[in-house]
């Protein structure tokens, strides 16, 4: 249960990520608002896996073969989502390099966070082993979600001149996302 519950967060964070994305009439795509389209994409599809694996532990009966399994997934789900961010590249703002270094920087948190996650996954010897696992898990999914709402918040410091955040507004992708957290 409370592996449902720090995966539950993680999704929390996501909702987190979808506030800088708004809406807006202007249908002119620009190339930042591809990548944020890209971006947002990559949380969308992130969150609806994370999401299903949720789902997918709620019914009970927690043993270390299906917390194996749900951690499986999620790393795929994962590395699947750091992928993506390392292939948007850089928008094309004034900041855009300093953007892209940020996005980097958090591919690099999140792999270590699911590391992190799969050696106590790994470690866990029975039901003894799987509860001991849980604070160490929660723990680095909070951390991923706390990682990735950070780097969103810091898309501003970098945005003197609002080119990401109209380029969020603008991105349909982005949109989408609002609407369904």
């Amino acid at each position: 249960m409370t592996t449902r519950l720090a995966l539950t967060a993680a999704l929390a964070a996501c909702a987190l990520l979808a506030a800088g994305c708004g809406s807006s009439d202007n249908s002119d795509t620009t190339p930042t608002t591809e990548w944020a389209n890209g971006l947002c994409t990559s949380i969308t599809t992130w969150k609806t896996e994370i999401t299903s694996i949720v789902d997918s532990l709620k019914g009970g009966n927690l043993s270390q073969d299906s917390l194996a399994a749900a951690v499986d997934d999620a790393d795929e789900a994962t590395r699947n989502f750091t992928s993506s961010l390392k292939s948007l590249g850089r928008p094309d703002t004034e900041a855009g390099q300093e953007a892209q270094d940020s996005v980097n920087e958090l591919t690099t948190q999140i792999d270590d966070d699911m590391t992190t996650i799969q050696d106590a996954v790994s470690n866990a010897s029975g039901v003894a082993g799987v509860l001991a696992a849980v604070p160490t898990i929660t723990g680095a999914i909070q951390s991923a979600g706390n990682q990735i709402a950070d780097t969103i918040a810091g898309f501003k410091d970098l945005d003197a001149k609002g080119e990401l955040e109209s380029a969020f507004k603008d991105a349909d992708d982005c949109k989408t996302l609002t609407a369904g957290s």
